[in-house]
């Protein structure tokens, strides 16, 4: 009998998504050339990162948990056990909220997630129930959520940021557009703040124009900043903050600000929902429904080192985070300050390079004079020792053809200024004529 042997055009079709072939081949790029300075991931620095503090965290929930008058056994299980699918601690993530956002929320509005990437998808999954129902996206737009919805049968619609960011404007001609194809707008996702991949944050002004356009239109807004405790400066005010119509779902993650390997996020959904005998609940009731099929909770584990660190800066994660902003802002104008003295004013405009200055967050676009694709990616690496992401891997549809992603957060002071030579080196070579 021979051996079962399946076709993969009989698979669902996001096994087949571009965007898992772009970035398997940045990874092999990377472990190709493991020499190589590579501007690519956007991981957290880990310098900062020690051992030993993991359990000096798990005990310092544990010991709340005896404060809280919790029995030895309830201890126990607070550990050992699955625990409420909603999560153990979202009461401390909404007295966080409230303390470092001026997000105020109940705790029965927070679901704790599996990382942000499972609040996405149960997002996803809870508001774009049929095949008229639409997804909007600020393009470009970080590959998470393009391709949950792509897992989700969902194909997103771009609304494309401009030079200097999202302009509320465009989203209400993308709105105009699906409706007039007869289909419903009902989400945007956006990044407001030191977004990926561009690095562009939304001005006051915007914000409030957008949460008026989402109120005027009926839509709601998926709200994505994982980057503002870690970038340096006091940060404009979260749309989450700013909603007084329940219009934001507030996505959150503490992978980049406490501890990636923990994978917890959060989704905050105070959305009222209603079902048709007129029982009331919110939103987040039914994205842990939602849960208990996909991933049944969040490792309590993980949630008591997180609890752990919350409970140590009195739920201000902010002041965990002065250091690693102070870091990441450094590196940050190291990088614009090695662009601008590699490629001076009066050189720029020749060459056709520009890039915008981000003032925090991981990354920054950088413009080119040639196609910035992956035959360039490979002779960057190759004859000048330096990696960086393709902007084009960003946008669900065409674009970023001619700008790459550079990301400032895993690398040394003195890594930043011989990258940037090479780089420099590089965007020279291409540009005199090869590309």
């Amino acid at each position: 009998m021979a051996a079962t042997r399946l076709k993969k055009e009989e698979l669902h079709t996001s096994v087949s998504d571009p965007v898992l072939d772009t970035m398997n081949f940045l990874n092999e790029i990377t472990h190709r050339y493991p020499e190589t300075i590579s501007f690519a991931p956007g991981r957290p620095y880990d310098g900062f990162f020690d051992v030993e503090q993991i359990f000096t965290h798990i005990r310092r929930y544990l010991r709340h948990l005896h404060e809280q008058g919790a029995s030895p056994a309830e201890v126990r299980d607070a550990l050992f056990q699955y625990g409420p699918t909603s999560g153990r601690i979202r009461g401390l993530i909404a007295d966080s909220l409230g303390k470092d956002e001026n997000i105020h929320v109940p705790s029965e509005a927070v679901v704790v997630t599996v990382g942000c990437q499972e609040a996405m998808f149960l997002a996803l999954r809870a508001l774009i129930p049929t095949p008229a129902d639409v997804l909007l996206v600020s393009s470009p737009c970080y590959p998470g959520i393009t391709g949950a919805a792509r897992v989700l049968g969902v194909e997103p619609t771009p609304v494309p940021e401009r030079a200097d960011g999202f302009h509320c404007a465009d989203l209400e001609a993308a709105l105009t557009a699906e409706r007039a194809r007869g289909r419903r707008p009902r989400v945007f996702y956006v990044m407001p703040d030191h977004a990926n991949p561009s690095g562009s944050t939304m001005p006051l002004q915007e914000r409030h124009a957008l949460l008026e356009l989402a109120a005027r239109e009926d839509i709601l807004l998926l709200e994505d900043s994982p980057y503002r405790l870690v970038s340096p400066g006091r940060q404009l005010p979260t749309l989450k903050s700013l909603d007084r119509d329940r219009r934001v779902v507030h996505l959150g993650s503490y992978s980049k600000t406490l501890f990636p390997g923990a994978r917890v996020g959060f989704v905050v959904a105070d959305q009222p929902v209603v079902d048709r005998h007129g029982n009331a609940g919110v939103l987040a009731d039914e994205l842990t429904r939602l849960k208990s099929m996909v991933t049944v909770n969040t490792s309590p584990l993980a949630q008591a080192a997180v609890g752990g660190m919350l409970l140590a800066a009195d739920g201000r994660p902010s002041e965990l985070n002065v250091e690693t902003s102070a870091h990441y802002g450094a590196a940050m104008k190291a990088v614009l300050r090695e662009l601008g003295a590699h490629f001076p004013e009066r050189d720029r405009a020749a060459l056709g390079v520009r890039w915008n200055e981000p003032g925090g967050g991981f990354f920054l676009g950088l413009d080119v004079p040639f196609p910035a694709d992956n035959a360039a990616l490979v002779r960057s690496a190759e004859e000048h020792g330096v990696i960086w992401t393709p902007m084009s891997y960003f946008h669900p549809r065409n674009g970023g053809e001619h700008s790459l992603r550079l990301s400032i957060s895993y690398l040394t002071h003195d890594d930043i200024v011989e990258g940037t030579a090479r780089l420099a080196r590089f965007i020279r070579a291409e540009a005199s004529g090869r590309g």
